[in-house]
C-alpha cells in the first residue's frame, strides 16, 4: 500500500527520459506539477503529455527546455503561446483514439500524475471529474502518483481505482478549478434558440462547455425525455436533469444513465455528481466511439467552429497557422450522430468574430487546418438561421451558408461564390 508523502518526495519517481502523463481540466494536480518543475535542474528530456490542463505550465517554458519537452494531445489556453512559440508541440489526434495510443504501447507512460478522492471503506479511490484519457494512463503507467483531495467528488463508472494501484500519494486540501458561466449575449441567445428548435424530444445530446452550449441548454426546458451521451458534462445539463427534462429513458447505450468522460463546471456541479448513481464516467474510447454513439436514438451533437468556408469545411482548432485548440472529439460525434437514426450533427457559431470579421469565409485562412470535412457537416447555425447542407451541391451549400452569414458580408461572399462556381 502507498504511504503518504510530500509532493517533492513523490515526484522523485520521475527519472530523466521518462514520459509523464498529467490528468487535466478540474483534476489537474497542481502540487505535483510544481514539485516536478522544481526538480528541473536534476532532470533531462522528460516528455510531458496531457490534454487540457489548468494553471501555469511552467514545464513548457524556454528556461526548462533541457529538462522537459511537452507534446500535448490538446491545446488549452494555458499552453497556446508555448506551442505557437515552438517551446511545446501538439499531436493531432481524435479524442477517441488517445486511449488506444496509450494502451497499444505506441505512447507508453512511465509516470501518471493524477488527483483522486480519498479511498472508501473498500479501499477504492475515484478519479473524480476526469476519466477521459487519464484512465488509460493509470492502467498502463509504471508508476502512478496521486494527490488525494477530499474536494474531489466520488464519481461512479470506470474511474474507480484501488488505492493499492497508487505508488505515492500526497494529501492535499484545495478547491477544484471551477468554470462559472458568463451572461449570454443576444447573439448567443439567438443561436441557442435556433439550435434548440432542432433538438427533438427523446434525443441524446452531446455538447461541450461555453456560452453557445449554455444558450442551447437554457432553451430546452420544455423538451421531454432527453438523454446524454457526451465527452463533457457541465452545469447546464445538471439543471435539465433536476427539471426532469433529461431522463435518459430512450437511450440504447447505458439507458437511464448519463454517459460522460469529464466534468467541468462549478462546485455545485461537483457536489451534484458526487456519489450520483446516474452519472457513468467512461474513458473516451467509450464515450467517443462512433459505433456506440450511433446506437442512441436521435443523437444530436452540438459543436462549434472558428470558421467555415463556402463548401462547408470546418476549421475548429487553428487560426491560420496558429494552433488554437485541438481536434478533440468533434469528428467523433459529428459522424456518430450522423449515423444515428434521426441523428443531427450541428455546428453552431456566431456569424462574425468580436472584431466584426465574417466566420463564413470564401476559403479558410492560409495555413488553417480542416478539423471536420465538408462531407461530415449537416447543420450549420448562426444568429441568422439554420443551413442544412446534407445532400446539397457545392453551389447550394454556398447559397445556404451565405443566407445565414452576417448581412454586412453577404455581398462579398456572393461575389466570391460567383467567381469560384461561375454560373452562381
Amino acid at each position: 500500500m502507498p504511504v503518504s508523502t510530500t509532493a517533492q518526495e513523490a515526484v522523485g519517481l520521475i527519472q530523466s527520459g521518462n514520459r509523464v502523463f498529467i490528468q487535466g481540466a478540474a483534476m489537474t494536480p497542481h502540487q505535483l506539477i510544481k514539485a516536478m518543475i522544481a526538480r528541473a535542474p536534476e532532470l533531462e528530456d522528460v516528455e510531458v503529455v496531457h490534454i487540457h490542463t489548468e494553471g501555469d505550465p511552467g514545464y513548457a517554458s524556454p528556461e526548462h527546455a533541457k529538462s522537459f519537452r511537452t507534446r500535448s494531445l490538446f491545446v488549452g489556453g494555458n499552453l497556446r503561446s508555448a506551442v505557437n512559440a515552438g517551446y511545446a508541440d501538439y499531436i493531432p489526434v481524435f479524442l477517441s483514439d488517445i486511449p488506444l495510443l496509450i494502451r497499444s504501447g505506441r505512447m507508453p507512460v512511465d509516470v501518471a500524475m493524477i488527483q483522486v478522492s480519498p479511498p472508501d471503506q473498500h479501499g477504492y479511490c475515484s478519479m473524480g471529474c476526469s476519466v477521459d484519457v487519464a484512465l488509460s494512463a493509470v492502467q498502463t503507467a509504471r508508476y502512478v502518483i496521486a494527490q488525494v483531495n477530499p474536494n474531489t467528488p466520488r464519481t461512479l463508472g470506470d474511474g474507480v481505482i484501488p488505492y493499492s494501484r497508487l505508488d505515492a500519494v500526497v494529501e492535499v486540501h484545495e478547491p477544484l478549478v471551477e468554470y462559472p458561466a458568463r451572461p449570454l449575449t443576444p447573439v448567443e441567445q439567438k443561436i441557442g434558440a435556433f439550435v434548440a428548435d432542432l433538438v427533438e424530444d427523446g434525443a441524446t445530446l452531446q455538447m461541450g462547455i461555453g456560452s453557445i452550449p449554455d444558450a442551447v441548454l437554457a432553451r430546452l426546458g420544455g423538451h421531454k425525455g432527453l438523454g446524454v451521451h457526451t465527452e463533457m458534462f457541465s452545469d447546464g445539463l445538471m439543471d435539465l436533469i433536476r427539471k426532469g427534462v433529461v431522463t435518459n429513458e430512450h437511450k440504447k447505450v447505458l439507458p437511464n444513465r448519463v454517459v460522460t468522460g469529464f466534468i467541468m463546471g462549478t462546485r455545485t456541479l461537483y457536489d451534484f455528481v458526487h456519489d450520483n448513481p446516474i452519472i457513468a464516467m467512461k474513458d473516451t474510447a467509450f464515450t467517443n466511439d462512433t459505433s456506440l454513439i450511433r446506437k442512441n436514438p436521435k443523437a444530436t451533437a452540438i459543436n462549434s467552429a472558428l470558421e467555415i468556408d463556402l463548401v462547408g469545411q470546418i476549421c475548429a482548432d487553428t487560426i491560420g497557422t496558429m494552433q488554437f485548440s485541438g481536434v478533440g472529439g468533434q469528428v467523433d460525434f459529428m459522424r456518430g450522430s450522423a449515423l444515428s437514426e434521426g441523428g443531427k450533427p450541428i455546428i453552431a457559431l456566431p456569424s462574425t468574430t468580436t472584431k466584426g470579421e465574417t466566420k463564413i469565409v470564401p476559403t479558410l485562412k492560409p495555413g488553417a487546418t480542416v478539423t471536420t470535412s465538408r462531407a461530415h457537416v449537416h447543420y450549420v447555425v448562426t444568429e441568422y438561421g439554420v443551413a442544412d447542407l446534407f445532400g446539397r451541391s457545392l453551389k447550394e451549400r454556398a447559397r445556404a451558408l451565405i443566407e445565414i452569414a452576417h448581412p454586412d458580408h453577404r455581398e462579398a461572399l456572393e461575389r466570391a461564390a460567383a467567381d469560384r462556381f461561375k454560373h452562381f
